[in-house]
């Protein structure tokens, strides 16, 4: 019986993933994605969209379907998923990978402020800037939304949804990004802060190399910890490797 891997997905890897296991003859892979996004990227192999109800519904659907596999590729911050996706490999004894490439490190030059919460970066914003380009995605500006004397800058795919901050300048676009163009973006707005999720990874790198150029201050939101004795991978060759080591690699 051909091998049947569930990748819960959303990110660039996960993408990378989907195709280098679809291109193994035999392997069937299916990709979940939240639905968050109303036009995702094309994904090789088959894609279902929305929730699964919980642990427990992701169970069921693993005993459904006859998964022999789950990588774990969602986004560094998606700590319900990834939380849920361990309770439910753990009920179902299908063996499961979290795909989390490396955080952010600070260099030479760099002027970061590591916070712990979305929360904690909107007390930490008054006494750093008055305008603010808040990198985070469309989820949480709520949090924000109490700052009436600061102007915010936010970009995203789609349009995020009220509450929002009272002046804010919405950008829709979708990455990645050159250095160049996170450069003017900054100078065009006279922004004096940056506000960003510590996602990891090259493709929304350069708006930390746009700050340190300029000398800005970046608030880092630090991601959440990985569930205890989950097994951990920093890229797409390592789940590949993790997949053989299975005897996942074809009928």
């Amino acid at each position: 019986m051909s091998p049947h891997i569930l990748i819960l997905g959303g990110t660039t890897e996960a993408r990378r993933l989907a195709a280098d296991l679809a291109a193994r003859p035999g392997v069937r892979v299916t990709t979940s994605l939240a639905g968050r996004v109303t036009r995702p990227a094309t994904l090789a192999g088959e894609v279902r969209i929305g929730g699964f109800g919980g642990a427990e519904g992701l169970a069921d659907w693993l005993r459904t379907h006859g998964v022999d596999a789950v990588v774990d590729a969602t986004h560094p911050f998606a700590e319900s998923i990834t939380a849920n996706a361990a309770r439910a490999a753990t009920a179902t004894g299908v063996p499961a990978v979290v795909l989390r490439r490396p955080g952010w490190r600070p260099g030479p030059g760099d002027r970061w402020y590591d916070v712990e919460s979305l929360a904690a970066a909107a007390e930490a914003l008054p006494g750093l800037g008055r305008r603010v380009f808040l990198s985070t995605g469309r989820l949480g500006l709520a949090t924000f939304a109490h700052l009436t004397d600061l102007h915010f800058v936010v970009r995203s795919v789609d349009p995020p949804a009220a509450p929002l901050p009272p002046h804010t300048e919405v950008i829709l676009a979708r990455g990645p990004f050159t250095l160049a163009e996170e450069t003017g973006l900054l100078r065009a707005h006279a922004i004096d802060v940056l506000v960003t999720k510590d996602s990891g990874g090259e493709a929304t790198a350069a708006k930390l190399t746009a700050a340190r150029e300029l000398g800005l201050p970046v608030v880092v939101v630090r991601r959440p910890p990985l569930p205890d004795g989950v097994t951990a991978v920093p890229d797409v060759a390592g789940a590949l490797d993790t997949l053989d080591r299975l005897g996942i690699d074809g009928p």
